[in-house]
């Protein structure tokens, strides 16, 4: 196969792989959805009827159709699965994976091994999704389907929350691995621990492999893996037992012989098969010739109805090990009697088996404690379960303002990180050009009240909708002790514009009149960058809408938040150990931040170039400060990086310290960092400052950066999203 490829044609990532990807930066492209750039999914999610598209579901889920026989006459199991591993890949270090864009129709996530035959489970859904077209998207109809499963099993769920709206490409972010092969994670473990961000254990897998770490069936050091995983998606140990234990009543495993009659993914399968992959050529290759995890097995004697059976048998039998068809290392019931239904014949029984994994919950001491709190409290684990698979399949939709239809629930849990709604009525213009005026005589530095702004700003993520200005967390613990954060700029600036609102409320104020610290922040961002502006000689206003509430401290996921702390901002121009250089480009770690800002490539350059001369940097030397003119919003920064009279030298072995030498007379005329010079070095990025450095680039850089800088106050006003969306979708895109 590898000499197959060697012969095919060559991209370029194939003839210069160390060259900067920028393709991230692409997604979403307008002309890439079918539905058109003014498409609103919610607005056609609300026309639906969810009790019609459930009551179709169920019935689907009952009547097997002969290309692919539902296990136990029933895709229940099959559709938790599918819906289960959708979410489950969702990460808390950077928010990428889970359900919320339908993702795991496109690779990799499609062709991962830990997914095997989850394609069949999505086409099994094409009838639903034909019936309702642009109404339910993807990523909504597959969460959906798991949770109409458990609740046609027997579980209560807590509800369901729609508006997850559909990707249209692959997310090709390099992230999800440093290995060139399957199922393995030796490159991601240093020195026994899993490296950020990742949260499976191996590639290819959602979180551990069940027959134990590389295949060691050991279901202690399983544990250990377990509890990393689980964690690093922002599960407790309570919720891990809970999900597992819950998960593992339905369905089984599949594994009816040698994986060596298994056949390609669905991106590496021949034409005929039509997207399908997986063909398994032994037997008929579906049903009881099934193969998906290579195990062959199932948990509990009701396997399609919610139950006790997992933690009684976990507890009740000793275990051994055996093998499957397959060759995986799996266990069995020491002298238990046939009592699990077969999945296809009714007249077959099967002796309970476990998985390494399932064994985890018994051998570790906190796991087996909350199971056994569970076995004997049959109603606190339906409710724990039900709580965990809501958080699963909800964790990255961001707050409740985003959930859509009747089934929403009305607890707010701290995961969700809703704020409440504001209280004041929107600001006035007086009022706005007052507070302006106010913030600019404040005493500190316009470049330090920016600053801690864009600080606040550059928390947000699109990938799960957390952080960002709204809600000012940037003034509570954990993030104002983040050293990228300026703790005492930072504190300096939010004490006085704590006095600025003071004022503001006692001379303006009134019940239902007033002013939070993020609108100050956000305001003062504004007034900081209008001024810079005209300095440079151009008028530009940019959009405020006042609204903006602040966060108190008891609703901040401080665990969450905790594990957060960047290693890096090359918007910033903030590294914690320039050494990390070697293991990962700071201008990969640009590029990463900028997509989860939802930055295209020319709103990179613009705003990049913008914070430089505006000076936006977090140390103290000028580095990458490539202009005479601090504060004005010039186009110095792409002018003197482009100038062919300065040569770049490295300052440190890492190579990301440099310092610009005048070619003539060697004189030291510059600092920057590699994230600088990167927009120099690599052609597209060069292409775009070449457009701004030119003598007619001046206004239209100005004009694009107060754009920019518009999206970038309003990506997460979910406020407006729920309550002015098409104000919200012109504000995003830049005015």
């Amino acid at each position: 196969m590898k000499e197959e490829v060697k012969k095919r044609r060559r991209w370029i990532t194939d003839w210069w792989p160390e060259r900067l990807n920028l393709k991230v930066l692409r997604q979403e492209c307008p002309r890439g959805n079918p539905y058109g750039e003014d498409f609103d999914y919610a607005t056609e999610f609300e026309k639906l009827n969810l009790e019609e598209v459930k009551k179709d579901l169920e019935q689907l889920m009952k009547n097997s159709q002969d290309w692919w026989p539902a296990d136990f006459g029933h895709y229940g199991p099959l559709f938790i699965r599918m819906a289960w591993h959708s979410a489950g890949s969702y990460r808390i270090y950077d928010g990428r994976g889970g359900a919320r864009r339908g993702e795991m129709r496109f690779p990799p996530r499609i062709n991962w091994p830990d997914n095997i035959n989850l394609d069949k489970a999505i086409r099994l859904l094409w009838p639903i999704k034909q019936k309702y077209g642009r109404k339910l998207s993807w990523a909504d109809l597959i969460i959906l389907a798991g949770n109409v499963a458990l609740e046609s099993m027997g579980v209560k769920t807590i509800g369901f929350g729609g508006g997850r709206e559909d990707l249209w490409e692959p997310d090709e972010s390099p992230d999800w691995g440093p290995e060139v092969e399957m199922l393995t994670g030796k490159e991601r473990f240093k020195e026994g621990v899993l490296e950020k961000p990742f949260a499976a254990t191996e590639m290819g897998l959602i979180y551990v492999n069940p027959e134990g770490p590389e295949g060691n069936p050991d279901p202690v050091a399983s544990a250990k893996q377990i509890r990393i995983a689980f964690s690093r998606m922002g599960m407790t140990d309570e919720e891990t037992v809970a999900l597992i234990a819950g998960g593992h009543a339905f369905g089984k495993c599949h594994g009816a012989g040698p994986d060596s009659f298994l056949g390609p993914d669905p991106s590496s399968s021949d034409v005929e098969n039509q997207g399908l992959g997986w063909k398994y050529s032994l037997g008929s290759g579906k049903g009881p010739d099934t193969f998906t995890s290579g195990f062959e097995l199932a948990w509990s004697a009701t396997p399609t109805k919610f139950g006790l059976s997992y933690l009684k048998f976990l507890f009740t039998y000793e275990w051994e090990l055996t093998k499957s068809p397959a060759g995986k290392h799996q266990w069995v019931a020491k002298g238990a009697p046939a009592i699990i239904p077969d999945a296809h014949d009714p007249n077959k029984k099967h002796p309970p088996m476990m998985l390494t994994a399932d064994l985890a919950l018994r051998f570790d001491p906190v796991y087996a404690e909350i199971a056994k709190r569970f076995l004997n409290n049959p109603k606190e684990f339906e409710e724990a379960f039900a709580k965990a698979w809501f958080k699963l399949i909800h964790r990255d939709m961001g707050p409740k303002e985003c959930y859509l239809g009747p089934e929403v629930p009305k607890e707010t849990f701290i995961w969700q990180e809703s704020l409440p709604s504001s209280t004041y009525k929107p600001l006035e213009e007086a009022d706005i050009v007052y507070l302006k005026e106010k913030i600019l005589n404040l005493g500190i530095s316009p470049s330090q009240i920016l600053y801690c702004a864009f600080s606040a700003i550059v928390t947000y993520r699109d990938s799960d909708r957390k952080g960002g200005l709204n809600g000012a967390r940037i003034r509570l613990y954990p993030q104002n002790k983040w050293i990228v954060n300026k703790p005492e700029v930072l504190k300096k600036v939010i004490e006085a514009l704590q006095q600025i609102k003071n004022l503001f409320e006692k001379e303006r104020g009134t019940p239902d009149k007033g002013v939070s610290i993020s609108d100050l922040l956000a305001l003062g961002s504004c007034a900081v960058i209008e001024t810079a502006a005209q300095k440079a000689g151009f008028d530009i206003k940019i959009p405020f809408i006042s609204g903006r509430v602040d966060a108190q401290q008891d609703q901040i996921d401080v665990f969450f938040w905790e594990q957060l702390e960047p290693i890096a901002c090359g918007f910033r121009n903030y590294i914690k150990d320039p050494s990390i250089n070697k293991k990962v480009k700071a201008e990969e770690l640009l590029i990463d931040k900028a997509q989860l800002l939802t930055l295209s490539v020319p709103e990179l350059v613009t705003l990049y170039g913008g914070l430089r001369v505006l000076g936006i940097v977090y140390e103290q030397e000028p580095y990458g400060i490539l202009t005479t003119q601090v504060g004005i919003l010039t186009t110095e920064f792409f002018q003197n990086l482009l100038d062919m009279s300065t040569v770049w030298r490295p300052l440190d072995e890492n190579k990301y310290y440099y310092e610009g030498i005048d070619r003539k007379s060697g004189v030291r005329k510059w600092l920057a960092t590699r994230t600088d010079l990167i927009f120099g070095h690599h052609e597209e990025l060069r292409s775009i400052c070449e457009v701004y450095a030119a003598e007619d680039g001046k206004e239209l850089f100005v004009r694009n950066f107060a754009k920019v800088w518009t999206k970038l106050l309003h990506l997460d006003r979910f406020d407006l999203w729920r309550n002015n969306r098409a104000l919200y979708k012109s504000l995003v895109k830049g005015i």
